[in-house]
């Protein structure tokens, strides 16, 4: 899972009413006015706070009539949970690294980085094999300055130097884990966080 989506699960978790709310939805179905009376706090404020657990879709919410009904989205909280772990231990679970490359990695990497740039550095197509993909997305970002924060139009312009289709790749590079986005904003995560071609068959 993307290391945004981890945050904005755990965003969502971040204030002690809404974990109640999800410890209350654990026993079942509850509409808003019951939340609010067994909580002690007015209906608008479980207004506000399901909206945020809903954008993080931890819960559901189910409208009969004038009344609206919340329960938990179970597959969701286990996921995130389960992702979060996954995120975390993904070092742990790697053999080697780059500065330990089998001679067959680095014969591998040159051989892609040879056949989809050209000799001026421009790309010829994002290759559709995962692996290959992820050794030219390597070689982009790799290029770019470590702690440094990009506007979406800086990554965009530097993009643009490689392939005209910076909206792809700069979705890529997020999905892959190679950078992290917050508020349009974006930067490199540490290398560890890559995701690993060497470890693909």
């Amino acid at each position: 899972m993307q290391l945004d989506k981890v945050v904005n699960y755990h965003k969502a978790l971040a204030d002690p009413t809404r974990i109640r709310i999800l410890i209350l939805l654990a026993d079942g179905e509850l509409n808003g006015q019951v939340l609010a009376n067994k909580l002690c706090v007015t209906p608008a404020t479980i207004t506000h706070h399901a909206m945020k657990l809903r954008e993080a879709s931890l819960i559901n919410e189910r409208r009969d009539k004038n009344t609206i009904f919340f329960s938990l989205n179970h597959y969701f909280i286990k996921n995130n949970a389960t992702a979060t772990e996954d995120l975390i231990y993904r070092k742990a679970q790697f053999q080697g690294g780059t500065d330990h490359m089998q001679d067959e990695h680095k014969r591998l990497k040159e051989s892609v980085i040879k056949n989809f740039f050209t000799s001026e550095g421009k790309l010829k197509s994002l290759p559709a094999q995962l692996k290959k993909k992820l050794i030219v997305l390597e070689h982009l970002v790799s290029q770019l300055e470590k702690g440094r924060k990009y506007s979406e139009k800086e990554i965009n312009d530097f993009i643009k130097r490689f392939h005209e289709d910076f909206a792809t790749i700069r979705r890529e590079f997020i999905m892959h884990q190679f950078m992290y986005r917050e508020n349009e904003v974006y930067e490199l995560n540490p290398q560890e966080m890559w995701a690993r071609w060497e470890t693909l068959s």
